[in-house]
């Protein structure tokens, strides 16, 4: 995510938790990086 949106990891971090708040994805706990995505693939955007 840093890389694709060429932001510090701080940023990152606050996206996270911003996605997590609005219901859109769920950390997984114990699991570091594991995030769930709570949205059907039908509702995301083509990253290019």
């Amino acid at each position: 995510m840093q890389r694709y949106f060429q932001v510090s990891p701080p940023t990152v971090h606050q996206m996270i938790l911003s996605l997590e708040k609005l219901g859109l994805i769920e950390r997984i706990p114990g699991q570091g990086r594991l995030l769930k995505l709570l949205l059907p693939r039908a509702q995301l955007p083509d990253l290019t």
